[in-house]
């Protein structure tokens, strides 16, 4: 061996040691946890769910810090700048994959940017129309699409959208011709439902459930792989008639990309722990979520997964990437 080599090997040994010192006395501080929305959003309800039994495990603070913006590029521009020290998070879902099919030229990369922990939950999206729309299931919906086309619209929350994206899916997977109407938010739309302005959408769970179970909408499928436990008696989109539709919103946290892998596997441990928790599960199932974790790969996996699917979904639409 030479000198050089275990000059090297030396200060690998001595870095590794370091590392693992820092990591057994990471966290020292408050946490930060970035949100892409406002307060009172589903990632924002989620995340302040998970912060304060991890605070209490981990023995600081968690600051939840809403940076709201379009398309999440706000928050995810503050996470990728952050330091790589563990101290700065940010809560993924579901629109950072169609964020990563949509744009052209983002100033991070959605992938090889970010550090991924663990999923955190995960919730389906409901398939419901305006109460007169005739049709009572997805099957019904088809064939009257089919025999009128043109006719018909489907309402989201803007264009780019998952909700957006998830209409465009439908619209192809089922072979029919519906306008999409965009609104500016999910009561927007919702409101356009019920005054008939728009035939039908997708949309969480928990937005709409109040009127589902009032009578005001009808709920035809859920989009989820298995059935909602909120509303069990509805089949998923799957089972009724189109095998390869599934859309879920999911949840997922992140650090920048480079953070140490002893403070990735610490947090991912803690957040392993949190959401075993009874009345962990029991809070995310309130607000429409099911609690899931995961190992940083499987997460990593997901996202490239999503932004290849929905990338599919765009070209197929004609959506041109925006810049």
């Amino acid at each position: 061996m030479t000198a050089r080599l275990a000059t090297l090997l030396v200060a690998a040994a001595t870095a590794l040691v370091s590392l693992g010192a820092h990591a057994q006395e990471w966290p020292t501080r408050p946490l930060h946890m970035i949100v892409g929305a406002g307060p009172g959003g589903g990632t924002d309800i989620i995340t302040r769910i998970i912060g304060q039994p991890l605070s209490e495990l981990l023995g600081q603070p968690v600051v939840v810090e809403n940076k709201q913006g379009p398309a999440n590029l706000l928050a995810a521009g503050a996470l990728v700048k952050a330091a790589k020290d563990g101290y700065t998070s940010y809560m993924i879902n579901n629109s950072h994959g169609v964020v990563g099919a949509l744009y052209k030229n983002l100033p991070f990369d959605p992938v090889n940017d970010f550090t991924f922990v663990s999923f955190t939950g995960v919730a389906g999206l409901v398939l419901v129309t305006r109460k007169d729309f005739p049709a009572n299931n997805v099957k019904e919906l088809i064939a009257a699409a089919k025999a009128q086309p043109g006719k018909f619209n489907f309402a989201s929350v803007g264009n780019g959208t998952t909700q957006h994206f998830s209409g465009e899916l439908f619209r192809q997977l089922a072979g029919v011709d519906v306008k999409h109407i965009p609104y500016r938010s999910t009561p927007a739309a919702v409101t356009g439902l019920l005054a008939g302005e728009v035939d039908f959408t997708f949309e969480l769970v928990q937005p709409v459930l109040g009127q589902i179970r009032a009578g005001e909408l009808k709920a035809l499928a859920v989009t989820s792989p298995e059935r909602y436990a909120a509303l069990p008696e509805l089949p998923t989109v799957a089972e009724s008639g189109l095998p390869s539709f599934q859309v879920m919103s999911w949840y997922g946290l992140t650090l920048p990309a480079g953070t140490p892998e002893p403070i990735v596997a610490r947090l991912n441990t803690a957040l392993h722990e949190v959401l075993a928790r009874e009345d962990i599960r029991a809070a995310l199932l309130k607000v429409g979520a099911t609690a899931k974790t995961s190992t940083p790969a499987e997460l990593r996996q997901h996202v490239i997964n999503e932004i290849a699917k929905w990338n599919e979904v765009r070209e197929k639409a004609g959506i041109e990437k925006r810049e």
